[in-house]
């Protein structure tokens, strides 16, 4: 079985983009947000993923995710999406042994910031660079699939 352990943050300055090793525009939809997972498709440059997620909240889910064709993704976000999709530049930025997600959210969503840091195992030590802020990992709103029917322009 597939376990994603992962921790999400805010940011308190803006010096993590003096260290972003590369950026990728993505786009994301979900094809079900109800009950006990979350189905997505999502796209990044010219490849495209299905996710399949538990709902839990916390630092620990099943994940498993698979490699689709394009075509067939852009026809989910087209055809088969639960609400809006989620726009987003995802910035890669290593620090110590870990390598930070900071995602960059537009439309609706811009002016919301969350770096995220995958672990190998939940007890993990991280070292926080300078310009991280406050753990969020256990508030729903700051998940992706919170942000479809709540977007941060209406917090």
């Amino acid at each position: 079985m597939a376990t994603e352990i992962e921790r999400k943050f805010l940011l308190a300055t803006e010096a993590w983009r003096d260290e972003v090793e590369r950026a990728e525009r993505m786009v994301q939809g979900y094809l079900n947000d109800q009950g006990p997972v979350s189905v997505r498709a999502r796209i990044a440059g010219s490849r495209a993923w299905l996710n399949i997620k538990s709902r839990t909240l916390g630092v620990s889910r099943d994940e498993f995710e698979y490699e689709i064709p394009l075509a067939d993704a852009e026809r989910m976000l087209d055809c088969l999406t639960t609400g809006p999709v989620i726009d987003k530049t995802r910035h890669l930025v290593r620090h110590g042994d870990h390598l930070w997600e900071i995602d960059e959210f537009h439309g609706e969503n811009d002016g919301l910031i969350v770096a995220e840091v995958e672990l190998d195992h939940v007890d993990e030590t991280v070292e926080r660079p300078a310009w991280l802020g406050e753990e969020v990992s256990d508030q729903a709103r700051y998940y992706n699939v919170s942000l479809v029917k709540k977007p941060y322009s209406q917090w």
